[in-house]
């Protein structure tokens, strides 16, 4: 029977041989591996090639569809057209003037894919404080302004002779001269419908 001193030797004789024969001194790899692997520096190095090959995994996942993300469908694509609202400064809260006409707008945006915007006048309400409000919605190229109140209805109407491409629309009765840029109005139970009629007719014919 053979003794473990034995067999320690013999195995140590033919690792000499396979490593005179391969040229590679494998007992040393075998070491040099053993005490990589063994204490803190094998759980480092462990730790290392695991994060390695997930890191690896994710990459190749990610990268397995080169098409990339397909485009939202649903995402509205507007038109480069503007319909901004004036109004006094109670806005388009419920029960408000405005209202109706902003409800108009609103609707008009869904169908042509309009955008639409308003902006109160602040302050007193009153034709000189309105226009620099006014002034600055067409600054900001909207081509259509529409103007709900007394005060934001006469600013626009003398906004109209001034900018000719702009079209303006104002809530209230008839009166003041006729122009091409400009469109009436009038309040009442229809008031939303007509908005919508009106601000679509205008974006259709620009």
């Amino acid at each position: 029977m053979k003794t473990r001193r034995t067999w320690r030797l013999a195995e140590r004789e033919a690792a000499k041989r396979e490593a005179a024969e391969s040229g590679v001194d494998v007992r040393g790899v075998l070491a040099a591996t053993a005490g990589a692997l063994r204490g803190r520096a094998g759980w480092a190095l462990g730790s290392v090639l695991v994060i390695a090959l997930g890191l690896l995994g994710v990459r190749l996942f990610a990268n397995g569809d080169d098409s990339g993300t397909p485009p939202d469908t649903r995402a509205r694509a507007y038109k480069d057209y503007d319909a901004c609202l004036l109004t006094d400064d109670k806005g388009i809260v419920t029960g408000a003037p405005a209202a109706p006409v902003w409800e108009g707008m609103q609707a008009a945006s869904l169908d042509e894919r309009i955008r639409v915007t308003f902006v109160p006048v602040t302050g007193e309400q009153s034709v000189a404080n309105a226009r620099p409000f006014l002034n600055g919605l067409v600054q900001r190229d909207c081509e259509i302004v529409v103007a709900s109140g007394a005060p934001q209805v006469k600013a626009a109407e003398a906004a109209a002779k001034k900018n000719p491409e702009v079209r303006f629309v104002t809530v209230g009765e008839d009166g003041g001269a006729a122009r091409d840029n400009l469109t009436r109005v009038a309040p009442g139970a229809s008031l939303k419908d007509d908005i919508t009629a009106t601000v679509k007719r205008l974006a259709a014919d620009s």
